[in-house]
């Protein structure tokens, strides 16, 4: 395998970035991550907008152009039927502090084979909320340290995904993962003044599923549903089932079937919708 570093491919254990990159030193980056089938990389538009969004709400500038061109040339160079890329692009090497460096951003592009996702999953929720003001809140930056401990912490307690309610007690999301969930017979999904970040599944799932609506729910009403799932860019909808050790009615249920089906019909019809 091969990644893509600031212009160049180079063997994956020679890919290295400055000690002094402000991406390791303070995280200070953006990331996308998306799936290849068959050597395409799936709604790639989507992401790089996505992208841009984030590097925009931390002030780096993103050369969508340049991406585009880095990912192409990356899946040139790499096999594999179901890969997962990733793009990150950093404030590139600085002070060891807060501030910027001059040297400009560094940006990868990196592949690896596709995770391999259970039928379902269990959930948890994190002890920790997610804190729908902050200024990071809708980024998909490289502070990912959140992430990390409420995951670590829920695989602890035999689960495969943390959820996070935020800090008044509604529902928001996974730590890599978007939530949806039947309410009252309907199919809903926390809206993004829960503090959820705008995945792209979520995105086409809302666009391809007419029905499914965004509702502030509190976090309860996640142990009284009777089905739910996950929807991310490598998982697609996974369904969801149990709660905190407790199982759900149905995995699937009906609603979940239904956006499953949706989503690989038109996915496979368009690679980048």
């Amino acid at each position: 395998m091969v990644t893509w570093v600031n212009g160049e491919l180079v063997a994956d254990d020679e890919a290295t970035v400055s000690a002094y990159d402000h991406g390791f030193v303070v995280g200070d980056g953006v990331f996308e991550t998306l799936k290849v089938i068959d050597g395409e990389p799936f709604a790639l538009r989507r992401h790089l907008d996505r992208l841009a969004r984030s590097g925009r709400g931390l002030g780096l500038a993103v050369d969508v152009d340049q991406v585009r061109s880095a990912v192409r040339e990356t899946l040139g160079a790499v096999e594999g039927d179901r890969l997962r890329l990733r793009i990150t692009l950093t404030g590139g090497p600085g002070p060891l502090g807060s501030e910027r460096g001059s040297a400009g951003p560094t940006l990868v592009v990196a592949t690896a084979p596709m995770p391999t996702w259970g039928a379902t999953a269990a959930v948890v929720f994190s002890p920790w909320p997610r804190n729908e003001r902050s200024p990071l809140t809708g980024l998909k930056t490289t502070s990912y340290a959140e992430n990390v401990l409420a995951l670590q912490d829920a695989k602890h307690r035999g689960a495969s995904e943390a959820i996070f309610a935020n800090t008044v007690g509604s529902l928001c999301e996974g730590t890599g993962s978007n939530l949806f969930l039947e309410w009252e017979g309907r199919l809903v999904t926390p809206p993004m003044g829960s503090g959820c970040l705008a995945g792209v599944t979520r995105a086409l799932l809302l666009e391809w599923v007419p029905e499914v609506e965004e509702l502030d729910l509190p976090a309860h009403a996640l142990r009284g549903t009777s089905e739910a799932f996950l929807a991310s860019s490598t998982r697609d909808v996974q369904p969801i089932a149990s709660v905190d050790g407790e199982p759900l009615p149905l995995a699937p249920g009906p609603l979940t079937a239904r956006a499953a089906e949706v989503f690989a019909e038109r996915s496979a019809a368009e690679v980048d919708p």
